[in-house]
């Protein structure tokens, strides 16, 4: 089960690396491109998943969109990760009133709901790929500074960190060279869950019109500009809703399967 779930995971992630890397050869027709007259179309032979209501090709933008929860979800996670591992760290390390201090700062940011303060941040700084990202951001390097603490808790105690102290390692050295590496598994399995999260409030905040700034194809815009027409055109919303929920199964499952691992090595 475990070899399957992966095998799925994997081959829906390369999919939509595809996808979003090759979105300009892949894509039928210009995205941008209006043909007013074919509003609402079917799917044909030459838009194979139909058109919206500007009658721009819905496959065209679905991988363009595609590229869009890629950036988002990759650097979202590089940013909280960063952020996350850093206060983490230190926290863990060192201890004392600075683990009291960091650790504070972290239940200040918990006190508020995570989606309720990413729409109260991209609200004010206004609708734009990198205010996404910081909104994000500001939400999710709490749980990797937690994950990050707990585990340096765990492993700042053992032999080798203690021999690395006698050696005379200083401390950036030790949480480098010797903490980092041994945590690096529980942060990549977190990481995983932590893209599908971002990919689903990116689609949430542009379907609330606080996302990527329009003409600019994001799957949560297009399932907004459907809704309007989810009965005489249930294609426009069934398409990129369709595609958030493979893409976030697929990384749920990698996600679990690894996790899983883990813990089977752990015992």
């Amino acid at each position: 089960m475990r070899d399957k779930r992966i095998a799925i995971g994997v081959g829906i992630l390369i999919l939509f690396l595809n996808a979003a890397l090759f979105a300009s050869l892949l894509a039928p027709n210009d995205p941008f491109e209006l043909q007013l007259k074919e509003g609402l179309a079917p799917p044909s032979a030459a838009h194979l998943l139909g058109q919206d209501k500007l009658g721009r090709d819905l496959l065209s933008r679905l991988l363009y969109g595609a590229r869009i929860s890629l950036i988002v979800g990759m650097t979202t996670v590089v940013l909280s990760l960063s952020i996350g591992a850093l206060v983490g760290a230190l926290a863990g390390f060192f201890g004392g009133w600075v683990d009291e201090l960091l650790m504070r700062l972290v239940d200040v940011f918990l006190a508020f709901p995570g989606i309720l303060l990413a729409i109260a941040l991209a609200a004010i700084l206004g609708p734009s790929l990198r205010n996404v990202v910081i909104a994000l951001a500001a939400m999710g390097w709490v749980g990797y500074a937690r994950l990050v603490r707990g585990q340096i808790l765990v492993v700042r105690e053992t032999d080798y960190v203690s021999a690395a102290r006698a050696l005379g390692a200083g401390s950036l050295r030790i949480i480098l060279r010797h903490l980092f590496p041994n945590i690096a598994a529980p942060l990549l399995i977190e990481a995983t869950f932590g893209i599908a999260g971002a990919i689903v409030t990116e689609a949430s905040l542009s379907f609330l019109g606080l996302g990527v700034a329009p003409p600019t194809p994001s799957w949560g815009a297009m399932l907004s500009d459907g809704r309007s027409f989810l009965l005489l055109a249930p294609h426009l919303t069934a398409v990129p809703g369709l595609a958030i929920l493979f893409v976030v199964l697929g990384l749920n499952l990698l996600g679990e399967a690894l996790r899983d691992r883990m813990d089977v090595r752990s015992r």
